[in-house]
Order: C-alpha cells, then structure tokens, then sequence
C-alpha cells in the first residue's frame, strides 16, 4: 500500500494541477502533494528498514534498501523544491516572466515530474524503467522550456534531442538485455523482471550482457551528465526556472545513476570480472578533470554549478566502479550530500540572481549585505560542495580517496587535482559574489530560506555523525549491490 501511494499521490497531483495550477492556491496543493509524497516515502522506509524487501502489483513494483533510500531523498528533496518554488514562482510572475497557464504547466509537471522519478526508482521492470526515464525526460523538456524565450527553448530543444538520442541507446541495451534473459527465463514480461534476472544472473549470456551494458550506460549515462554525453547539462540548468536546476541537479542524475548502477549487478554477476566498473570509473574520471577545468571559465552562477554536477555525478560513478563496501557506501553517502547540498545552493543561487535580476556572477554582488541570509546559504553551500570539513561531502570524498588509494592508486592524482581546481574556480567567483559591493533593491516578496538552512543543517550533521540505523541502511544497500 505504501509503495502503491508514493506513485498515486503526485500522479493525481499532476492530473489535478493540470486542471487548476493556475489558481492562486496552486502553489500550496503542490507543496501539500508533495509533502503527502514524502509523508508516504518515510513511511515505506520505515516499513523496508523492520520487514525487508518489498515485492507488489504482480511483481511490478520492487523495494529493498537500495532503492527506498533514493525514494526517501527524491520525496524529501522534491518537497523542499515545492516550498521553495512558492515565493520564487511568484516573484517571477511578479516580474512578468510568466503566466498564469505557465504556472499550471509548471505545477502539474513537477508532480508528474517526481512521479516519472518514483516510479523509475521503485519498478522491478526494466523496460517499465526506460519509460520512466523516457517520461522524465519529456515532463524536464517542457520545464526546461517555460520561459518560452529563444534560449530556453533551445535548451529544452539540446536536452530532448541528446537525452532522446541516449535514451534510444538504453532502449537497445534493454533489447539486449531481454535477449539474453529470454533464453534463461523464457519469453514474456519475466524475463524483463529485475529480481528474476538478479536471481539467474549467472546463467546469462555475457557476450550479449557486456555489449548491452556498453549501451545502457552510454544512454542512461546521458542523463548523468557523464562527459562526453554531457552538454545538454548546463544549458539546462541555465535557462531553466531554478526549481528545475535544483530538482535536475538534486534528483533526476541520482535516478539514472540508480538505473546504472542496477544494470551493473546483472552484468557483474554474468560476467565474473571488472568490465561494467571500468567502463564506469573510465566516464566518471573523465567527468571529473573535464567538469573541473570547465568551472575556472564559467561566467553565469548556474552553468557553473551545472558543472560541479557534472564533477559530482562523476566522483559517484568512480566509486560505485570501483565496487567494495568502502567505495559504495562513500558513494551512496555522496549522493545524499549532493543532492541536499546541491538542491540547496540552487535555491540561495535563485533568489541572489533574482535580486541582480542577472545571473551573471560578476554582476551578482553584496549579497551579505542586501539579504544576509542569502548570502550565507550561497557562501555555506558553495563550501559545504567544495568538501570542506565538517561538512558531510569531505567525509564522502575522503572516504572515495581512501579506498581509490588503497585499490586504484593510479586514479588519486587525477582526482586530488581535479578537487584543488574545483575548488579555486568556485570559491574565486562566490566569494565577492557574497562579500563585494552592491546597489541592488530588496525582492517584492521575501524569499524561502527554510529549505536551504534545513538541507545545509543535515549536510553539517552527516559530516560530523552518522546515525546508526542510517549507517546500517547505507552497509546493506552496499552490500546489495557490492557483495
């Protein structure tokens, strides 16, 4: 029934959006849909943490430790997104950027948006996992697309067609996938099931797995924002509403690394060596020098932090490659972190660029001074991000550099380098963006910083203390999918 509830209740928030959104109450039923959403996805966690796995509607929808702790964050995070994006949306259709029917597409997309992500998170079909993706990529399309201005159309256009392009590539590994799975498990819907296929991994053909897995990775890894596949990245985030920079930013890369990462366990299994990891601590090395030495040229806020996504997601696909129960929980640590501190910054990123009425850095100025507030969620965000201590991320990176010393040694060099740079680039351009001199006029609505000292307060605490049971929930998703 839970399972079953986190799927219903943005489905129908959606569909009822899409009817209303344009009310003046729109902003407070997405926000109570999304907190219902979140309500559901605690009390599934609860359920999976004392009962185990869940398996439902004929085996269609599948739960286990893995799985639940990213349908708790994405809940958790599309919340905080709602909140914020109350008084955000209205400063901007106070400012005539949008429209009353803008403002229900916005609405009634981003519950549908959370439901693609949900529903790709919790199915146990993998061909039913390509279609929520597929569907996330349409519903971010048009989100990405709101302002209706020529840039963001053309970055909606360069997000649907290279995510429509990867996402063909991931519908030909799936092929494949069931190709080698059909001979095991025998025609039908079975064979497409991911814990049927778990359970015979073993038996599977692994000539065909290692070709399918080239594909699924290059597709999915499209929506990671894995280098080379990565240029649609930026520019979406950049023209955007920042809501979507922080959902895209926050939740939509998690959900395709999940969908990775879930193709790696099948292919390790058949193939019995290291092929599926790396390949994936190739692109995600890769990711990480390229997105590093991109930031130093970065001249709008959002396109910088575009690429500390990019940096990321890659530091996350090197681990989980790596493999090992140090790698994978550190991995799965970063990806609490990012996603909270990431969703974070993008809010303080939102309402700085629209006090400058620019998103251009160096005309972004005194933040300190003009709303202290802001200037402090940028200022911690941007260092919680760079990993300085007590911050959660330093204890995942640390933990990352640890076990890549200890097991591959050759790839510590490229990632302190990368970290160093990282870190010039994006202190250099925040710092006077906070601390410099300003003339600019306070917002005509006071912004929501709740949600940005709430994720920043729980990034703080997962640096200095991890509680046991979300210890323990990290070790068995490690070991779930690193034995």
């Amino acid at each position: 029934m839970e399972a079953l509830s986190v799927l219903a209740i943005p489905l129908c928030g959606g569909i009822v959006l899409a009817l209303w959104g344009h009310k003046t109450w729109a902003a407070e039923l997405g926000a109570l849909m999304s907190l219902a959403t979140f309500i559901a996805a605690a009390v599934l966690a609860v359920r999976i943490i004392d009962h185990g796995p869940l398996l439902v509607a004929q085996e269609l929808v599948f739960i286990d430790s893995f799985n639940v702790f990213l349908v708790a964050l994405t809940a958790f995070v599309a919340f905080t997104t709602s909140l914020f994006s109350r008084p955000y949306m209205r400063i901007e259709q106070h400012h005539g950027k949008l429209s009353p029917n803008m403002l229900r597409l916005y609405h009634s997309m981003f519950q549908l948006f959370t439901f693609t992500m949900l529903l790709a998170l919790t199915t146990n079909n993998i061909g039913i996992l390509w279609v929520a993706m597929e569907a996330a990529t349409l519903t971010t399309a048009l989100l990405v697309s709101l302002y209706r201005t020529p840039a963001s159309i053309e970055a909606a256009w360069k997000y649907f067609i290279l995510c429509g392009v990867g996402i063909a590539q991931a519908l030909f590994g799936t092929i494949l996938l069931y190709f080698a799975s059909e001979k095991v498990l025998g025609a039908g819907g079975g064979a497409l099931l991911w814990t049927h296929l778990n359970e015979v991994k073993a038996l599977l053909e692994p000539t065909v797995l290692s070709l399918a897995f080239v594909f699924l990775l290059v597709g999915y890894g499209t929506k990671v924002g894995l280098v080379p596949l990565h240029s649609w990245l930026p520019d979406a985030h950049a023209e955007g509403p920042t809501p979507v920079s922080a959902v895209l930013s926050g939740l939509l890369l998690n959900v395709a690394l999940y969908a990775v990462v879930r193709c790696k366990v099948l292919v390790d299994g058949a193939l019995q060596n290291h092929m599926a990891g790396n390949l994936m601590m190739g692109f995600g090395l890769l990711s990480v020098v390229v997105a590093a030495f991109f930031l130093s040229r970065q001249k709008d806020i959002k396109r910088m932090f575009a690429y500390s996504s990019i940096e990321h997601m890659g530091i996350m696909t090197f681990a989980f490659g790596m493999g090992g129960p140090v790698a994978t929980f550190a991995a799965l640590l970063h990806m609490t972190v990012h996603s909270l501190t990431k969703s974070a910054i993008f809010f303080a990123v939102g309402h700085a660029s629209q006090k400058a009425g620019t998103q251009i850095m160096e005309r972004i100025r005194g933040l300190i001074k003009l709303s202290p507030a802001v200037g402090w969620g940028l200022m911690l965000g941007a260092l919680a991000i760079l990993g300085m201590p007590p911050f959660g991320v330093f204890t995942s990176e640390f933990m990352i550099l640890t076990a890549t010393m200890h097991s591959q040694p050759w790839a510590t060099p490229f990632l302190l380098i990368s970290l160093g740079v990282a870190f010039a680039a994006i202190f250099g351009k925040v710092q006077p963006m906070v601390f410099g001199e300003t003339s600019v006029q306070r917002l005509p609505h006071p912004p929501a910083l709740i949600p940005v000292f709430v994720h920043l307060g729980l990034v703080l605490m997962l640096g200095l203390y991890i509680p046991p049971y979300l210890a323990d929930w990290y070790r068995e998703a490690a070991r779930l999918i690193s034995p």
